[in-house]
């Protein structure tokens, strides 16, 4: 949950009528601006209030597009993964064209490299899992009732389970995203808030570096509008009988926001710190970690690399951004490795986990001092399925994020 911000015109209170004054004609001479409470989890957390020119429940039709769910791939041995994703082919538009990689109950992984934006639909909503599109290449606005978003490379956007929104890329075929569909809200880690809720002085980051919408967009058109509603394996086709866009304004601290990568600022120790000091985002089931450039321990005898560890409660899954990664050789920026630590739910299986840097990484991290790489991690507590997909090239394909017990 980021901060509180008010866009546009709103009444003195909750609740109150808020009359127009003939500031243009109004729905139906009514005069008023129509409240709607946006809340994703019941009505004693976080919540936006909004005023729509026209009710925003005028639906005209609603057709089933499809039902699909997700299968995971042939049961394999307990083990590491290293699936490269750089060189997936692009297909689809920004919606429909996500690959799912990797999935449980908590959440849903995907690729994504549109060759187009938008095909059937230029508007979306996940109705049941907020959103964490990461922008690994690519810039643009992402629209929504709450306003105009911008977006660019390296940009984490965060878009609550609900929101009708559309994309506009600057250059789609520039456009490549690692999203996370959460199952559970995203928000900022507890452990980095205060008793009044704010940002506590040596958190990685603040509420400076956390972006919402700068700009409002009121449409106020009177015309069929299609949105594409993805509800778990359920996707909805919905007819809106006026623009989805239409608030006059709004407030409060639920809405999408963007983060950029390169604003994490490292936590760094004399000797070698444990994941949780890269945690960026808390998620029920699983967290997502920022491992952005820094200076390496200052130690004259540090081990400057992850210790040799066990993560057996965790599936750890790396995405490699950009940078020299120094534990591995045959790394490339795009790619995903999979640290299999645990396959929760077979506990009568000897659990493979041991990992740590190989390929020499060890002797030569004795001469570094600082580190210029930069990726995602993403630790769960459940295990990943991987989803079945083959491309033209044969490649399979795989991603990055993690969850670790705090």
């Amino acid at each position: 949950m980021p901060y509180y911000q008010k866009l546009g015109e709103i009444p003195r209170k909750h609740h109150i009528w808020f009359h127009r004054n003939g500031a243009a004609p109004t729905y139906k001479n009514e005069g008023i601006a129509y409240e709607h409470v946006f809340t994703t989890q019941g009505f004693d957390e976080a919540y936006s209030i909004m005023y729509h020119l026209r009710p925003p429940t005028r639906v005209r039709n609603v057709k089933l597009v499809k039902y699909h769910e997700l299968k995971k791939a042939a049961d394999s041995p307990l083990r590491h993964h290293h699936l490269k994703t750089a060189n997936i082919p692009r297909r689809g538009d920004l919606y429909a064209g996500r690959v799912p990689m990797l999935f449980n109950q908590d959440m849903t992984a995907y690729r994504a490299k549109p060759a187009k934006a938008h095909d059937k639909f230029e508007y979306y909503k996940n109705g049941g899992a907020d959103e964490i599109i990461f922008v690994f290449h690519g810039g643009g606005t992402l629209e929504s009732v709450f306003g105009e978003l911008r977006y660019r490379a390296e940009d984490y956007i965060v878009i609550p389970r609900g929101i009708t929104y559309r994309i506009v890329p600057d250059k789609v075929e520039e456009e490549d995203y690692l999203i996370l569909e959460s199952a559970g809200p995203v928000r900022i880690p507890q452990r980095y808030l205060n008793h009044e809720g704010q940002i506590k002085m040596g958190a990685p980051y603040s509420e400076r570096d956390l972006h919402g919408p700068s700009e409002l967009i009121t449409i106020d058109k009177e015309e069929d509008v299609d949105v594409l509603v993805k509800d778990g394996p359920r996707w909805t086709h919905v007819t809106l009988a006026h623009h989805p866009f239409d608030a006059v304004g709004w407030d409060g601290y639920l809405y999408p926001f963007t983060f950029n990568a390169q604003d994490f600022e490292p936590i760094t120790g004399t000797v070698h710190q444990p994941p949780p000091i890269h945690q960026t985002f808390e998620i029920r089931g699983y967290v997502v970690c920022t491992f952005a450039p820094r200076m390496l321990d200052t130690h004259p005898e540090a081990v400057k690399i992850p210790w040799v560890h066990d993560n057996v409660e965790a599936d750890e899954v790396l995405f490699y951004v950009r940078g020299n990664f120094g534990s591995r050789r045959g790394i490339e920026s795009g790619s995903g490795e999979q640290e299999c630590s645990a396959h929760r739910g077979t506990r009568g299986y000897v659990r493979y986990a041991t990992h740590a840097r190989v390929d020499g990484g060890i002797a030569r991290a004795r001469r570094s001092e600082v580190s210029a790489e930069l990726a995602r991690l993403t630790n769960k507590e459940r295990r990943f399925p991987r989803r079945r997909r083959r491309f033209g090239n044969r490649r399979s394909l795989m991603l990055g994020y993690f969850k670790h017990h705090l």
